[in-house]
This record gives C-alpha cells, sequence and structure tokens, in this order.
C-alpha cells in the first residue's frame, strides 16, 4: 500500500469517529501558523507580508468559528481585523502588536 492511500484511508477513519471535529482542529491551527508568520513578516517590518498572513489566518479563524464559537477564536479575529487595518496602512509596529494579540488569542483556543 503506499503512502497516499494509507494516509487517505486514515483520514476517513478519522472522519467517521461520532464527535471528532477534524475540520475545526485543522481550521485553528491554520490560523495559528498564518497568526506567526504574520508576526514574523511584522517583526521583520514587512507589512505587506503581515497583512497577507494576517488575511489568510483571518480566513481560517472565522472558519472555526463557524464551526463552533470560542471567544478566544473571537477575540483572534478582532486582533486580525486590526492587524490587517494597521498593516494596509504600512503601520508594522502597530500590525506586529495585534498580530501578537490575534496569536495568543488563538493558542488558547481548543484544538
Amino acid at each position: 500500500m503506499n503512502r497516499r492511500t494509507l494516509m487517505a484511508l486514515m483520514g476517513a477513519a478519522l472522519l467517521a469517529r461520532p464527535g471528532l471535529s477534524v475540520a475545526q482542529e485543522n481550521h485553528v491551527a491554520e490560523a495559528i501558523s498564518h497568526a506567526r508568520e504574520a508576526v514574523g513578516q511584522g517583526l521583520d517590518g514587512k507589512a505587506d507580508g503581515l497583512t497577507d498572513h494576517a488575511k489568510q489566518a483571518l480566513e481560517h479563524a472565522e472558519a472555526a468559528q463557524k464551526e463552533k464559537s470560542n471567544r478566544h477564536v473571537r477575540a483572534g479575529i478582532v486582533h486580525l481585523k486590526q492587524a490587517i487595518k494597521q498593516g494596509e496602512k504600512n503601520r508594522a509596529t502597530a500590525a506586529t502588536r495585534h498580530a501578537k494579540a490575534a496569536l495568543a488569542h488563538l493558542e488558547q483556543a481548543p484544538r
């Protein structure tokens, strides 16, 4: 059995388990990953890179929030929106501050 087939079977088995929300886990994890990248870009003074990653993090955070409401994800969304707003104004320092706050909240969300 090749690796691709094995991974597909494992994924199908996980999805078949009742009460398991693999999709939400992936959205929160992806939001965290992009938020980390946004912070890194901001620390490098790259407001455009921060904005791009913050937008991707926001998409995943909003998807996770739709699946199951959580106060940490909700707070992360607020800060991601502010990070994007500041990043679009080329204010890397302020955008980074919000991206860090978003990351802190997202990391506290259940996965």
